[in-house]
């Protein structure tokens, strides 16, 4: 039994994955796999909160993401890759932290608010208690660390919370997990917003060379700069946060900048040497990626054996809890029988 402290994060399968999780996420998760005991989660129970009218695509976009994961070094011989539906725990979890929540506290989540206004919707039950299930899914596996953005913070406080309340009322169970925040900026889209799938502006770790420098070709830069000849601006151009990742030479890149910020050399110029130092850099991952999407029954055997992993300590979890509310129905039964019955009266 490993002596790490837990760590568990994951993804809900929507898509591939794109440069923004590789450098914003993957990479922390890579270097978290030598210090941590991590189980890393297809949350596609998670999908359904939002997306429940399309559930053909879930298992295309589980598949594309785990190679993703595999490919940006997800290593699954150190951790566990984990199908959140195949685990009914995570449901009989939630379920019983839903009695210790009240709605009230559910609809002031600020996620809550942000995602019905921003995707028009009428939001489901599933949908209000998604916070619960990401709760039972961190706290299952008596998670210690969750890497998260900063956008996720209030999640993680109501699972802090629902985890110091279990305690209280049942006597010591789940520890209070902490936050840990990527120091890794966040990479911009090709339009200069967040880089966000359905937003059309991501360079996706599946794109060919070819459809890299297209999307680099028609990357946002410097609105005021009319002309080639007309002094730049670096900072806030995504231009150059991209710059700062790809290009291996900084002296020559700060020479870039100073030029571009006198107004001597071009956009397309600028583009151009981004898109090939980002494929240079991109290369090593897109044959990994190739290795491992030509051989899906290897992506599912990879699951399967996180899976096994991760079920008995699933089941431990879920019984210590049902014991502790007093859901052992038959240990509860067979000793009220015991103690009621005198034994021998049928005979």
């Amino acid at each position: 039994m490993s002596t790490l402290k837990r760590i568990l994060t994951g993804h809900r399968p929507t898509g591939p994955r794109h440069i923004g999780h590789l450098y914003g996420t993957f990479t922390n998760w890579k270097a978290l796999q030598d210090d941590y005991d991590c189980f890393f989660l297809v949350a596609d129970l998670h999908v359904l909160t939002t997306d429940y009218e399309h559930p053909a695509q879930i298992g295309k976009h589980t598949l594309e993401m785990v190679t993703d994961w595999l490919a940006a070094g997800i290593d699954p011989q150190r951790s566990a890759l984990i199908l959140q539906s195949a685990i009914p725990e995570h449901v009989q979890l939630s379920m019983l932290f839903a009695m210790l929540v009240t709605v009230a506290r559910l609809e002031r989540v600020p996620t809550y608010k942000e995602q019905t206004k921003a995707l028009n919707l009428k939001p489901s039950l599933g949908l209000l208690t998604y916070p619960v299930l990401q709760a039972a899914d961190i706290l299952l596996y008596k998670a210690e660390t969750v890497p998260v953005g900063e956008d996720q913070l209030p999640h993680l406080e109501l699972t802090r919370e629902i985890a110091r309340r279990f305690n209280q009322l049942y006597g010591k169970t789940f520890p209070e997990p902490e936050a840990l925040l990527s120091s890794t900026p966040r990479i911009p889209g090709i339009d200069n917003r967040t880089m966000h799938t359905s937003y059309g502006n991501a360079i996706y770790l599946k794109d060919t060379p070819e459809e890299t420098t297209r999307k680099v070709m028609q990357m946002y830069t410097d609105p005021t700069r009319l002309r080639a000849t007309d002094p730049g601006h670096v900072e806030g151009n995504p231009v150059f946060d991209y710059l700062d990742i790809f290009d291996p030479d900084a002296n020559a890149l700060d020479e870039t900048k100073a030029l571009y910020r006198a107004g001597k050399v071009g956009d397309v110029a600028v583009k151009e040497h981004l898109a090939q130092v980002m494929n240079d850099a991109l290369a090593p991952l897109r044959e990994r990626r190739q290795q491992y999407a030509a051989r899906p029954s290897q992506l599912i055997d990879i699951l399967n054996e996180g899976t096994g992993r991760a079920r008995p300590v699933a089941q431990e979890t879920l019984q210590e809890v049902m014991d502790k509310m007093g859901l052992n129905t038959h240990t509860v039964l067979k000793a009220l029988a015991d103690a009621i019955v005198p034994q021998g009266v049928f005979c």
